[in-house]
């Protein structure tokens, strides 16, 4: 039996000692969290301490929760928790931050293109409104087509069918390297200025190789390149951004430090390479207004060039 297994396991044992019952009141979730070996404060006592970042350490987590009850706008689990409060307090208690609502955590972490590639830990979110568009339910993937969450007014944290997500996201760290770290193995052999993107992604901490991907993609390292609608140099920064940059964007070592910062602060922001990218090319407004990639044919063509164009540098 592997460690994810033995969580889910865990949580069968968990879920019978409450019962999926909703306590009547706060003192009486205490004395039931008691039982199941929770603080009043959602920690867990004894040998359950020490939670880790891997599938395992969030299913595990966030079965420490079950039957605390729901709670709208809820944080603290002595009282009671939403659907967002809830996978906050579990991802915050395995040192990942996620912002507070359920429609901005739903651009953390990287895209999961189905539930069949899901894995557990994953977050599913679900676009439950018929009278307002976009997500509004979260919950954490436990595996076998099953979730955890805070479901709603007058029930409990609790195991649920997972049904169909709307965006699947996955927050947990990599195992491997990632577009996300910077390439210190990478010679970028062949390609222009490259001891510039090598030096510029190992001062920001982004990837060589995705750097001199987008420099392709944007003026195919053309440093004097001015586009119709007036971005300007290797990077092709539109003046307003590069003056708020301090960038030179006609300077090949201004511009290529500048686009480093940027995207190292674009991809922190929205939790993924792909949608730091996206921002790169369509504005970081966007990307906040449509929940994740804007459906621009443009900006989805260029996150996929530019992801292509850096595997291909590596």
């Amino acid at each position: 039996m592997d460690a994810v297994m033995q969580v889910q396991a865990r949580i069968s044992e968990i879920q019978s000692r409450f019962l999926y019952r909703t306590p009547a009141a706060t003192g009486d979730w205490a004395t039931a969290a008691a039982k199941a070996g929770l603080s009043s404060a959602g920690s867990v006592s004894g040998s359950d301490a020490g939670a880790t970042a891997s599938e395992a350490g969030a299913v595990a987590e966030a079965s420490k929760y079950l039957g605390v009850p729901y709670l709208w706008g809820g944080t603290d689990p002595s009282k009671g928790l939403d659907c967002s409060g809830f996978t906050q307090l579990v991802f915050g208690n395995l040192g990942i931050d996620l912002p507070r609502v359920s429609s901005q955590q739903a651009t953390a972490g990287r895209p999961v293109a189905s539930l069949a590639d899901a894995r557990p830990g994953d977050l599913v979110f679900f676009d439950h409104s018929s009278s307002r568009a976009g997500i509004d339910h979260v919950g954490i993937y436990v595996g076998n087509g099953k979730m955890i969450a805070a479901p709603q007014p007058g029930e409990v944290v609790k195991v649920q069918d997972v049904g169909t997500p709307t965006v699947i996201r996955r927050v947990l760290p990599q195992q491997t390297a990632s577009f996300g770290t910077a390439a210190t193995g990478s010679t970028l052999a062949g390609v222009p200025y490259a001891n510039l993107f090598t030096q510029a992604a190992n001062r920001y901490g982004v990837d060589a190789s995705l750097l001199a991907a987008v420099a392709s993609q944007e003026s195919s390292f053309n440093a004097s390149a001015v586009s119709p609608a007036g971005a300007q140099g290797l990077m092709q920064f539109m003046p307003a951004t590069a003056k708020g940059l301090g960038v030179n964007p006609l300077d090949p070592s201004s511009a290529i430090d500048g686009a480093a910062r940027y995207l190292s602060s674009l991809t922190k922001q929205f939790g993924s390479t792909e949608l730091g990218l996206a921002a790169y090319n369509a504005g970081p407004g966007t990307v906040s207004r449509y929940g994740g990639i804007p459906p621009y044919p443009e900006t989805q063509n260029y996150v996929r060039s530019v992801m292509s164009k850096a595997e291909a540098y590596r």
